[in-house]
């Protein structure tokens, strides 16, 4: 399989991302300069290694969700490392006006 040359630029922008903060998808897209790609993102960070290191957490969608289904392994993963990391997760939802980067 070959790989999209801009996973690099999507990797960077998402281990820039600081604790306590979240980025949507679409905000590392044009930051990593594909624009319009968030899906893109997705596609990305669902190819990352269970055991990565990078921050993939940290990305919630346009609505201040998150993605995964609600009680699902990867919801349950995701609001876990957010809310260590002090990030208020409420019934799935992150305040973007409060912890956006």
């Amino acid at each position: 399989m070959v790989q999209n040359p801009a996973y690099e630029m999507i990797w960077q922008v998402v281990a820039a991302i600081p604790s306590g903060k979240v980025a949507t998808y679409g905000q590392v897209a044009e930051l990593a300069g594909v624009s319009g790609s968030a899906r893109l993102v997705g596609r990305c960070l669902s190819q990352l290694p269970r055991d990565t290191r990078l921050p993939w957490y940290r990305v919630i969608n346009a609505k201040g969700q998150i993605s995964f289904p609600a009680g699902s392994e990867g919801y349950l993963r995701q609001v876990k490392r957010l809310q260590e990391e002090g990030v208020a997760v409420l019934n799935g939802r992150i305040s973007l006006a409060r912890f956006r980067w």
